[in-house]
């Protein structure tokens, strides 16, 4: 049987001023009409470079090399295509998905002019049929009121109802071949579940004699993600396929230390308690998985005893409301409750997480503590001082004890700033030290707490990669020693090899640091391995309050336990390669 796609020795090389880097090197597979393969590894393992080249999308200083050949009606290779001739087949016979829809979708235009302008362009349909149809694709992928959201701006979706956007653009001309690169990535579990089921569902007849169905490349870093939908699986570390086969040999048997690493470094795999191993404990010691689950390292108590008792911080009724419909006076009528009535307290030295969907309240929440948002009722205690009460002046001074890590790192720092200077400013800003050469010291300090290169100090952000760039953000918020910290989605967008260095750094930091935490994720998984007691919110409610293992394992609300069940392989996969 002739396959849909086959790549034959494919390498890529990209050129420097001083030297030609292989991002791929030498790789060869094949998928079929109707079949799902998915490409896993880390950030820079040549994954979505591989994608990018079947539609020749690589930058200029590329030089390729080997075939991608292209089996319809007749067999061409991808990267002997004119112009022209590739123009026909992007969009059209091979359609793609890429990671982020709001960089992906054109801000000054409607969601519906975009996949219109695709049918217009290769299906050559009027303008109101190619409305009709696009109608219709919003339906097929699930978007709600579709007649409304057809005339919608991409910022005034959620960030899953834009991936469905993506989709319904990709499928618009029926395509052959379909590759998602990471389109779940940073999603809730539940939007990631969805969307995942949605992809696999559109793997539909794509001729009209139904005879040949869409094939599909599906990118990630997570194996865990396609566990449920891949027919087989390629893992690729550091431009090579090290692994291939049947996606059930590949996660009940793997045989490449990479590949059992990337199964066992999620905290779904490990033991709460036990240090979490990364890619290079695997790498540099291949036997290292047979004895997984018996010889891990383990981890000092989170909350030293002595301190569980003292109350640290207390949220007494707290309410966020934001108008959203005034009368002709200006005066509210209608209200978004994004915080309804959330009480909670922290203990002094506990790591607290707070788990939702996005819009449910819990990044507002997060900000409202700090200040940064103010509350429209309620009360905020820090050892016994409402923060509302306090007088701006007094509230400037405080705030070195009260910081924040942000979910993206690349826009917490200034690109045109060194990492050496953005760690240093709070130091300067608050009066630390008498003088910016005790401030460097500190700053290198600082940086060898998180495991960085004190080379890296006159480097800019853009030089970093996304771990070490959440390394550097982590560095800035420890520099004024605070004594409370919120974790806003620090590691959903990592690698799951980063995620577990960057979950060990900060289990090592809050031993030597002893602050106070609120944790807040999107991953029950992530947040049960970090965290002593966990808070789900709903709609602006808690709706679950109690310790980790208790509301993970044995959770009462009806909305943790689809939280729960939502999580992608959340009792871990076996090393056995056997």
């Amino acid at each position: 049987m002739v396959p849909l796609l086959s790549i034959n020795n494919l390498s890529i090389q990209f050129k420097s001023e001083t030297e030609l880097h292989t991002a791929v090197n030498n790789i060869s597979f094949e998928i079929a009409a109707g079949e799902l393969i998915a490409i896993v590894g880390e950030s820079g393992s040549g994954k979505s470079i591989t994608a990018l080249s079947v539609l020749q999308l690589l930058p200029k200083q590329s030089t390729v090399s080997g075939e991608i050949l292209f089996h319809q009606q007749e067999t061409v290779d991808i990267l002997k295509l004119s112009k022209k001739k590739i123009n026909n087949i992007r969009g059209n016979k091979i359609a793609m998905i890429f990671q982020e829809p709001m960089t992906s979708l054109n801000p000054v235009f409607t969601c519906g002019y975009q996949v219109m302008e695709s049918l217009q362009l290769h299906k050559q349909l009027s303008k109101k049929i190619a409305r009709q149809e696009t109608i219709k694709l919003f339906e097929k992928v699930q978007l709600p009121d579709p007649e409304i959201l057809v005339d919608r701006y991409p910022h005034e979706l959620s960030g899953g109802q834009k991936q469905r956007v993506m989709i319904a653009m990709a499928m618009c001309c029926n395509p052959a071949l379909l590759i998602a690169d990471e389109p779940t990535t940073a999603l809730d579990v539940t939007v990631q579940k969805k969307i995942l089921q949605l992809i696999k569902s559109l793997q539909q007849p794509v001729l009209s004699d139904g005879q040949n169905n869409m094939g599909v490349i599906f990118i990630s870093h997570d194996l865990d993600v396609v566990s449920d939908i891949a027919d087989k699986i390629l893992v690729m570390y550091k431009g090579e396929i090290v692994e291939q086969g049947n996606a059930k040999d590949i996660l009940f048997a793997p045989k490449h230390p990479y590949t059992k690493a990337l199964l066992a470094c999620k905290p779904a795999a490990q033991k709460k308690g036990t240090r979490l191993k990364v890619v290079s404990d695997f790498i540099e010691q291949p036997e290292i998985s047979s004895v997984f689950f018996t010889q891990s390292e383990p981890l000092k108590t989170f909350t030293p005893p002595s301190l569980i008792n003292n109350s640290f911080l207390q949220i007494e009724n707290l309410k966020v409301y934001f108008p959203i419909k005034k009368n002709i006076f200006g005066s509210a009528t209608e209200f978004f409750k994004a915080i309804d009535d959330v009480s909670f307290t922290v203990a002094q030295g506990d790591i607290v997480g707070l788990v939702g969907e996005s819009g449910c309240g819990k990044t507002t929440l997060g900000r409202t503590i700090l200040q940064l948002v103010k509350q429209t009722s309620g009360k905020i205690l820090l050892n016994g001082k409402d923060l509302s009460q306090i007088p701006s002046a007094a509230l400037r001074n405080m705030r070195k004890d009260l910081q924040i890590v942000f979910q993206d790192p690349y826009g917490s720092l200034n690109p045109h700033i060194n990492i050496g200077d953005a760690i240093l400013e709070p130091l300067k800003v608050n009066g630390i030290f008498n003088n910016n050469k005790q401030r460097r010291e500190k700053v290198i300090e600082l940086l060898e707490k998180v495991s960085l290169d004190t080379n890296f100090i006159t480097r800019y952000p853009h030089q970093f990669s996304g771990g070490q760039r959440q390394r550097i953000c982590i560095a800035r918020a420890l520099a004024l020693n605070p004594s409370f910290l919120i974790f806003d989605e620090s590691v959903s967008a990592l690698d799951v090899s980063v995620q577990a260095q960057v979950l060990n750094l900060l289990t090592d930091l809050k031993m030597e640091f002893g602050f106070t935490a609120i944790f807040i994720s999107h991953n029950l998984s992530v947040v049960h391995y970090m965290c002593n007691r966990i808070l789900v919110m709903y709609k602006g409610k808690i709706v679950e309050n109690g310790d980790a293992d208790q509301v993970y394992h044995h959770p009462k609300n009806a909305y943790t336990q689809a939280l729960l069940k939502a999580i992608p392989g959340k009792t871990g996969i076996s090393l056995s390669s056997k």
